[in-house]
């Protein structure tokens, strides 16, 4: 059975409100950006920035694992991350670099978000050259010294006051409220989910909003 199948039957077992909510937020997700965490370890940021990027319509997380299991407050997540891809990174002692190798295979730049020399304000980051990914460190000491040396361009929120950094789910909501508005304005980058890649993820939301779905689809499909 094919996919548009499995969603249009899947479709009868939710709201029409929920069926429209669907349709209506897909076509404003985007893999253009994605976001990287870096070993956070604090249950109440990590779900933060989920939550935020789930706002924005950044539809995968990558999360890094070495010294740090990522956990999900569920009072600050509120659900997002029902809504998401999320990619751990766990199998080894240090896996920053399988993740961003991983992404870069993918096309993605990987932007360290972190004050340094060569590093470019958020308000002229160049969107148009390419899938970019947010790499953003622990709440302490920032990013590793792996990530920034792996890293292909680092990116830096303009700052006026004493406090040398911002807290990392205030750096993720003002980057990605940023660029995900000069995305959405863009006439010349293709931010969009493919056709393939927007039904997948409703075909996932659907299964995530109906109890035993998976013995339905599996009903549907042996018809």
């Amino acid at each position: 059975m094919e996919i548009k199948d499995l969603i249009k039957n899947l479709e009868e077992f939710v709201t029409e409100e929920r069926k429209n909510l669907f349709a209506s937020n897909i076509k404003n997700r985007t893999r253009y950006l994605t976001v990287v965490l870096e070993d956070i370890f604090q249950p109440h940021n990590a779900s933060a920035v989920l939550r935020t990027c789930d706002c924005f319509g950044v539809q995968d997380v990558h999360i890094i694992e070495n010294q740090n299991e990522y956990d999900v407050n569920p009072d600050v997540a509120l659900g997002s991350q029902k809504w998401l891809n999320l990619y751990k990174y766990n199998q080894k002692e240090n896996n920053t670099k399988d993740a961003i190798s991983k992404l870069k295979k993918s096309g993605y730049r990987i932007i360290a978000t972190t004050p340094h020399t060569n590093d470019v304000e958020l308000e002229v980051f160049n969107l148009n050259k390419g899938k970019a990914a947010i790499l953003l460190g622990t709440e302490l000491r920032g990013l590793s010294q792996e990530a920034l040396e792996l890293a292909d361009e680092y990116l830096k929120i303009p700052m006026f006051g004493f406090t040398e950094s911002f807290n990392i789910s205030v750096s993720a909501a003002m980057i990605l409220h940023f660029l995900t508005y000069k995305l959405r304005n863009s006439e010349s980058i293709n931010w969009r989910l493919s056709q393939q890649e927007q039904d997948e993820i409703r075909l996932e939301w659907l299964k995530t909003s109906i109890k035993d779905s998976e013995n339905i689809l599996k009903q549907l499909i042996e018809k």
